[in-house]
């Protein structure tokens, strides 16, 4: 018995070690983020409607991909977060409107995507690792940002201080 308490505080001491190195990692790679007011107006939707950024709301700007398996892993956080908050996500490079739309019906998505083909939304944030999440206050200053996995938790606890 006591051999098994010895390992099960390894294994909850390597989770909070992995933890905390994971956020550590997500605080550096966010340096590099594009730290200006969010300018974005309005954008195309892939169901071909306009998208106009909300006044006076928070939202979050999540930037994926297809071919990306932590934004596979991460997105049906991302889409818990969407039936309760504002979430506009940017496929980045992911192919055509058709495959984005075919990748969101096998994995049962329906948040708000803009097919950003060619790149050019990304790399106005400086986004270079995916997936990467920020989050804008109600006057479209940052709040947070993440870069790699993040929790369901870990997102709704940030858009409720966002909010605060």
């Amino acid at each position: 018995m006591k051999k098994f308490k010895h390992y099960i505080k390894e294994i909850i001491f390597f989770f909070i070690f992995i933890t905390i190195f994971a956020n550590v990692i997500s605080i550096y790679r966010s340096m590099d983020l594009n730290k200006s007011q969010l300018n974005i107006e309005s954008v195309t939707l892939l169901n071909n409607t306009q998208y106009s950024l909300p006044k006076d709301k928070i939202i979050m700007i999540h930037f994926w991909a297809t071919w990306c398996p932590s934004c596979k892993l991460e997105a049906s956080n991302i889409q818990k977060i969407s039936e309760h908050y504002e979430v506009l996500t940017i496929a980045y490079k992911s192919g055509s409107d058709e495959e984005i739309k075919k990748y969101l019906k096998d994995n049962q998505l329906n948040y708000n995507v803009v097919n950003d083909n060619d790149g050019h939304i990304t790399s106005k944030f400086d986004i270079s690792v995916f997936p990467t999440t920020i989050i804008y206050d109600k006057n479209k200053n940052i709040v947070f940002s993440d870069v790699g996995y993040t929790s369901t938790l870990g997102l709704y606890l940030r858009m409720w201080w966002a909010d605060f």
